[in-house]
């Protein structure tokens, strides 16, 4: 019985040997590897390369591969036209120009006005602007402890806002005759300028336009010669 045992055990562990080694193929193709290589499709077509040409191929491809893999270069930011202005236009040739841009859909960016005259119309004397309502309430006050009501906060004049006016003159002598007698009772910081008269002269501003835009309106304006362009604020 021990006998029968033992050469039991032989025989399992010569066959696992043999299956280790190849000797009876795998059970997935039940071939061996020379076996399973000549059945295999254009196996003659198979060429077997020294180490360092197959190193070198590699190293061929990396520049290609690090350029396909590199990240895209950043869009160049569009430019921006903070304002510019065109024009000094007679009404007719304003609207001859607006109607001309009307098509670039500017909405909001777009406006019209009228630009300074050159002369003087009359003489203003005025407390100079204080910044904004609570300055102008608070010179008010002292306007009003100094026995002085005849004064007028300026709010809807952009140049001028939150000034106070205190009166305004045909002539300049009949400005500084007001500020002399203010000065007397103890208004120092009263001044005396001139208004100018309103032009009959128009421009447009636009604000915020790319420079395509602005390339439009650059050839828009050609039409109109004798016209100028600027930036402005």
């Amino acid at each position: 019985m021990l006998k029968l045992i033992f050469w039991l055990l032989f025989a399992v562990n010569g066959a696992l040997y043999a299956y280790g080694q190849g000797y009876l193929g795998h059970f997935s193709g039940n071939e061996r590897e020379p076996a399973r290589l000549k059945n295999q499709q254009n196996s003659d077509k198979l060429v077997l390369i020294p180490a360092a040409k197959a190193e070198a191929a590699v190293a061929a491809l990396k520049p290609a591969v690090a350029e396909s893999t590199a990240a895209p270069a950043p869009e160049k930011k569009a430019e921006t036209v903070a304002c510019y202005e065109v024009g000094n236009f007679a009404l007719a040739d304003a609207r001859r120009f607006e109607a001309a841009v009307a098509p670039l859909g500017l909405g909001d960016r777009q406006a019209r006005r009228n630009l300074p005259g050159t002369e003087i119309s009359s003489y203003l004397v005025h407390i100079p602007p204080q910044g904004s309502k609570e300055g102008a309430d608070k010179k008010a006050a002292e306007l009003r402890a100094l026995g002085i009501s005849d004064y007028f906060i300026m709010s809807d004049t952009p140049a001028m806002r939150w000034a106070i006016s205190l009166g305004v003159f045909k002539t300049e002598a009949a400005a500084q005759t007001l500020l002399a007698q203010l000065q007397k009772q103890g208004v120092h910081s009263a001044r005396v300028a001139p208004r100018m008269s309103a032009s009959k002269l128009l421009a447009f501003q636009f604000r915020d336009i790319s420079g395509a835009i602005k390339a439009q309106l650059d050839d828009k304006l050609k039409a109109f010669p004798n016209q100028e362009s600027r930036s402005c604020k």
